[in-house]
């Protein structure tokens, strides 16, 4: 095994830093973006004899896309934490402890996995009705999402591996799996959809079994790895084995961040009953406006890896004005980017939307959902913010604050004001009724808007306080 690598990258201009981690980072989100755009697209020519049907399928596939971003969010449990301490030992050059670190995230992650499993699996159905999605697509929402939650432990597994990566600085191997998984389910999900050669395919559900298979293809490929040996990071037998105190550590940054992670989620569910409330035209434009937003909150994510393996290493190095400088550069080129993405919103919105919705009886969702793609780019620089120092601060064990911004911005601004922007009233019980905007999915969208903006400020003035140089892990 090289261990020296990862030491030796710490001497590297800043930029070129970022850059390592982030680039292999971007792909690899992108790859994930291709395979979500594809169901996307599938689901849009997705034959049925009546086309409002279509629409139906449309919203159940965004209602499906929130709850797996749901599980995005669970993966925090195990992923924050690896990704932190193995920085932190790496930094320090103490490849014992980043092994150890290494396999006690796969034990968690196992666990983790398999209880939620089992937790998706009982609920979904119960969980479906409270988000307001009715009829045909609550019953196609649950079929899609069932082979998904079945095969959930190697979905967290593999994060938990990729992650362990990442703090050791090698983002590229995660990038080849994680890329291998893409490629594998475009034509896993096509081909289970739709059938080949004499099999018939499954239809809609054949969609997330491809997922889901390509998944367990990924972890079983990053355990051998690791198994093997990258990047410093050997996977031993003895270390599968729990160990109590470094659980405890892991825990301690994971745990937060978790609570961070889905609180925020758990939140986007509520906002996004607000919008199913709306009907399925508003929602089905609301999920297609959030796929092509993901072009900008991904590429802050993979910036935002970047940043979280660069405070870690640096503060194990014991050079935290390095880590400080590090994630301002991170910002500066990620946010970058992230604008340049939100000029795309503004200029291509309405194409971008024909993409998915290319027949007439469509065409209501593209009207519904152009306005809000292009409201968003203006919010790009907030959610770079939010998004990357986020990430620093959680490489850095500073995960309990900023949970505190998160509730904020969710609790007191977007949640409450999508309800008065989007109805024509708001209810107040004893208090009586306000008018309201009356906005439809557009008023979501301002409420959206309104919260990373203020959380994205808050993120920031965190970060530059410098409180989290001093956090143990």
């Amino acid at each position: 095994m090289d261990t020296s690598a990862p030491q030796d990258a710490l001497s590297r201009p800043l930029g070129r830093q970022v850059l390592v981690l982030a680039l292999p980072a971007l792909a690899q989100q992108y790859l994930h973006l291709v395979v979500q755009l594809s169901d996307q697209f599938l689901v849009g020519r997705f034959q049925v004899s009546d086309p409002a049907a279509r629409v139906g399928y449309l919203s159940a596939l965004n209602t499906a896309g929130y709850l797996y971003w749901f599980v995005s969010s669970y993966t925090v449990l195990v992923s924050v934490g690896s990704t932190a301490l193995v920085a932190r030992f790496v930094g320090a050059r103490d490849f014992a402890l980043a092994n150890r670190a290494a396999g006690q995230s796969v034990v968690l992650a196992v666990v983790f996995g398999v209880a939620g499993a089992v937790a998706a699996l009982v609920g979904l159905p119960d969980l479906i009705r409270t988000l307001k999605l009715e009829g045909d697509a609550a019953r196609v929402c649950v079929e899609f999402l069932t082979p998904l939650a079945a095969l959930l432990a190697f979905q967290i597994t593999e994060s938990a591996c990729a992650a362990c990566l990442a703090g050791a600085g090698d983002t590229r191997t995660g990038l080849k799996v994680l890329g291998l998984v893409a490629v594998l389910n475009v034509p896993l999900a096509w081909g289970l959809c739709f059938g080949f050669g004499p099999f018939r395919g499954f239809g809609f559900i054949g969609i997330a079994l491809g997922t889901g298979l390509s998944h367990v293809i990924g972890c079983v490929t990053l355990l051998v790895i690791l198994a093997r040996g990258r990047s410093g990071l050997k996977l031993h037998l003895a270390n599968l084995v729990p160990d109590t105190g470094l659980i405890r550590r892991l825990l301690w940054v994971s745990v937060p961040a978790a609570i961070d992670s889905l609180s925020a989620a758990f939140c986007q569910l509520w906002f996004l009953s607000i919008v199913n409330r709306l009907g399925d035209t508003a929602a089905s434009a609301h999920g297609i406006a959030l796929r092509w937003e993901a072009l900008g909150f991904l590429s802050g994510a993979a910036f935002g890896t970047a940043a979280m393996t660069l405070v870690g290493q640096n503060l194990g190095a014991r050079t935290p004005d390095r880590a400080a400088r590090s994630v301002w550069v991170a910002f500066a080129l990620g946010g970058g980017l992230m604008c340049c993405m939100g000029v795309l919103f503004v200029l291509l919105a309405e194409p971008m939307f024909k993409v998915f919705c290319p027949d007439a009886d469509l065409q209501p969702v593209v009207d519904a959902g152009v306005p809000a793609l292009r409201l968003i780019a203006c919010a790009m620089p907030a959610l770079a913010s939010q998004i990357i120092f986020t990430a620093a601060l959680r490489g850095a064990g500073d995960s309990r604050v900023p949970v505190l911004f998160s509730w904020l911005g969710f609790l007191g601004v977007r949640i409450p004001l999508a309800y008065l922007m989007t109805a024509p009233q708001v209810g107040l019980g004893p208090l009586g009724t306000v008018r309201g905007g009356d906005m439809g999915l557009l008023g979501a969208w301002v409420a959206m808007c309104a919260d990373l903006w203020l959380r994205g400020t808050f993120f920031a003035l965190r970060f530059a306080s410098g409180k989290w140089k001093k956090i143990e892990v």
